[in-house]
């Protein structure tokens, strides 16, 4: 076949042929850490980032989060901008809401590269619930084309599940190291 390369890789990677339905997976693997998926179409972005957020009141907004995608939350809560919030501050935060850049199906991970709509990468660390938009046309099959996906030079935050971690018997401890509750809104676009 012209144009085709050989691997000498012991295991065959994952391409999207391979994979079946790549926003289904990802939702499956989200899930298995934990995290609540909620899968919607455009129209219901709003509704499904406010009831995402819960009981929270004070609820970040990273500059460039889409203002249509906030409608449903007007009322609700008082949107903080980051204007360079120190992490005490940061903590006095309910939520965040973000966009994502990639979602990788096989691992179940969200990668924010910290343009507009993501904010700096302590906004995704440091409130204890955190509220990310993919959409289905950003999800790939595997790391190595979420790496294919990404800029290099652009500082990256990889999320998969809510911050855990476990003792040394096992017992498993969440929100450590950053949010406690993590909501991922999946958006299909196609």
């Amino acid at each position: 076949m012209a144009g085709a390369t050989e691997t000498s890789d012991a295991t065959p990677s994952a391409g999207a042929s391979d994979l079946g339905d790549l926003v289904g997976l990802f939702v499956e693997r989200v899930e298995d850490y934990r995290a609540v998926v909620v899968r919607c179409g455009p129209a219901d972005v709003a509704v499904a980032v406010r009831d995402g957020l819960g009981d929270a009141r004070r609820v970040l907004v990273p500059a460039g989060f889409p203002d249509g995608w906030l409608l449903a939350l007007d009322d609700l809560v008082e949107r903080v901008a980051d204007t360079d919030l120190t992490a005490y501050e940061l903590d006095e935060v309910d939520a965040v809401v973000t966009t994502a850049t990639v979602g990788i199906a096989v691992t179940g991970t969200i990668v924010l590269d910290h343009r507009p709509g993501q904010g700096r990468r302590a906004l995704s660390l440091v409130p204890d619930r955190h509220v990310c938009v993919v959409t289905s046309d950003r999800v790939v099959a595997d790391v190595p084309d979420g790496v294919r996906a990404l800029d290099p030079l652009r500082p990256l935050t990889w999320i998969s599940g809510p911050s855990a971690t476990s003792d040394i018997e096992l017992d498993r401890v969440e929100g450590v190291h950053g949010p406690r509750n993590l909501r991922v809104v999946v958006v299909d676009v196609s």
